[in-house]
């Protein structure tokens, strides 16, 4: 796993330096792929992170590593060939968590869409959402296909008619006339790939911190005011640049440092993860993305023994304000009952509900469906007297590459060249990944120490080749397994604790593992993780009190 040192040491260094050239603002993807860029050239970089990493809009994706189809609509060309370029390029840096994703649309006309889209091409005006019928899809996957092919190892997009379609996918709508199948990726653990990435930066060297619960919350002339937003310790820090990568809250924290902006006007999206045998076998190991008559758009895919369906597109000003609604759950079981009719869904099933706010661009009163999904930087000045460079605007198929682009421009600011490139560069437990059987068996024979085969196969499935560190603990510290939560250890818990940051037992929970998504874990599970957990945390009886009330489980609900 990503060994990232302790919390504690690195304040401590922060307290005796208070001063780096860069000062990152904001711990989400964006913001870990721009310190890792810049750690590699040598920069002095600092980033903090008010919550937890990725805790925020990133904890919120669908789990997807694409290309943005629909954003061809929308004549975002140069956003999709990035997207597919980084997505073929994810597919072998980060093997361990990227994998290839069969999509399948279902198709219930064959004109419908064709007279609106070119205004939305055009014109970016929405309109009424529309169906988009089988012509629209086909030219829409044929620009696809010429953007992703990867040279050839991409398999192109079929289209297949009703028969074919309905002898693929049994339980699917018969009144389906077509299906469309191309490929993309999913990310099978996007906050575990962060902190990979978290790890690679900090691995350069002293010149590189990263501090989560830790929000820049002000400006003086004497430097930008960093706060513990667990303890109230107030450092007053010097740097050169700062950096916004705060996603949703971009303008909130300009605000703080005196510099008002009105750049973001994010849309939340939801997702609900379903424990439903069937649906998960009726999905067939691929991804379903989907629409209504009225063209709204639904994916479904399986993942983990899981169905994760999603995602919506509403306004929302206040990104502290998301959560997954009943209303949108009810809009999920309605489309998704459209294309499955006949597999029973209904609020029991729900494990997991998530929502975040996707920070996009200001656009007034423009349709959701077509503001920009694109990237851009705002430079500005501080009353201070400080650059800051503000991102509008990203997603996490993108973040090398926009984290190229923004550390590019610091580099620029700072008088700096380049001199390391992250194009092919292996992200963590992605380097010397086995990606075939022969090798994977050679990795678990090589490194499994005194653990069994198959428990060393599952840690090199969790963390990918940065496992090899946890087999050598656990071979030498036991490997005594938990009584409530199945396929973990607590010695494997603890070295999370002490390697990757964890102040709260939500880090555990929600981001250290999956347990939370999957639903894997009830009250007694959290019970035993805080019990185990609060001697290395120094939590008193109260402290393990507020940190079990603070695990929201679906079931426990």
């Amino acid at each position: 796993m990503a060994i990232i040192g302790t919390r504690d040491s690195v304040m401590e260094r922060v307290r005796t330096t208070p001063r780096a050239q860069v000062l990152i603002v904001g711990g989400g993807i964006n913001g870990l792929s721009t310190l890792r860029e810049l750690a590699l050239q040598g920069v002095e970089v600092t980033l903090v992170e008010k919550n937890d990493y990725c805790s925020g809009a990133s904890a919120a994706s669908s789990h997807m590593i694409h290309g943005g189809i629909r954003y061809l609509e929308n004549g975002e060309f140069r956003l999709v060939r990035e997207s597919l370029l980084e997505r073929n390029r994810l597919l072998s840096t980060a093997p361990h968590y990227v994998k290839p994703l069969k999509t399948t649309m279902p198709i219930f006309s064959v004109f419908s869409g064709v007279l609106s889209a070119p205004v939305k091409l055009l014109f970016h005006r929405g309109g009424k959402p529309k169906e988009r019928g089988a012509l629209l899809i086909k030219i829409g996957l044929l620009l696809y296909d010429t953007f992703g092919r990867n040279a050839g190892t991409m398999p192109r997009h079929e289209f297949f008619g009703r028969k074919r379609s309905l002898r693929e996918l049994p339980a699917i709508n018969p009144e389906v006339k077509f299906t469309a199948h191309y490929f993309d990726a999913a990310i099978e653990n996007p906050e575990r790939l962060a902190l990979d990435i978290l790890g690679d930066a900090l691995a350069q060297g002293e010149h590189v911190r990263a501090l989560n619960y830790v929000e820049a919350s002000g400006a003086t002339e004497q430097g930008i005011v960093l706060t513990d937003t667990r303890t109230g310790e107030k450092i007053m820090f010097g740097a050169d640049l700062v950096i916004n990568a705060a996603g949703p809250w971009t303008d909130r924290a300009n605000k703080a440092f005196g510099l008002p902006s009105e750049y973001l006007g994010g849309t939340k999206g939801s997702h609900i993860v379903l424990d439903n045998p069937e649906l998960f076998q009726a999905c067939d190991n691929r991804e379903i993305f989907f629409e209504n008559s009225d063209g709204r758009i639904v994916l479904m895919y399986p993942l983990l023994g899981r169905v994760i369906v999603g995602t919506t597109d509403i306004p929302l000003d206040n990104p502290d304000e998301a959560e997954c609604t009943e209303e949108e759950v009810e809009y999920f079981f309605d489309l998704a009952s459209h294309v499955f009719p006949n597999i029973a869904l209904d609020r029991s099933q729900i494990v997991y509900r998530y929502s975040g706010v996707r920070p996009l661009p200001a656009a007034g009163d423009v349709s959701p469906g077509v503001v920009s999904r694109d990237y851009r930087i705002v430079s500005d000045r501080l009353p201070t007297g400080q650059r800051v460079l503000s991102l509008i605007g990203g997603k996490w198929t993108t973040f090398r590459a926009l984290g190229e682009h923004l550390a590019n421009d610091a580099l620029e600011v700072l008088g700096q060249r380049r001199s390391v490139s992250t194009v092919g560069m292996a992200i963590g437990g992605g380097k010397d990944f086995p990606t075939d059987a022969g090798s994977l068996e050679h990795w678990v024979t090589q490194h499994r120490g005194a653990l069994p085969e198959a428990r060393a196969g599952q840690l090199l499935a969790r963390y990918g080749t940065i496992a090899r560190d946890l087999l050598a603990h656990l071979s030498d510290a036991g490997d005594d397994p938990l009584v409530h939560i199945e396929g973990f250890s607590s010695q494997e818990v603890l070295w999370l604790v002490q390697n990757e940051h964890v102040v709260t037992l939500a880090d555990i929970v929600f981001r250290r593992t999956l347990l939370g998504f999957t639903g894997s874990i009830g009250p007694q599970g959290v019970q035993e993780l805080a019990q185990l957990i609060a001697p290395l945390m120094g939590w008193s009886a109260t402290d393990i009190a507020r940190e079990v009330a603070a695990i929201r489980l679906e079931q426990a609900a």
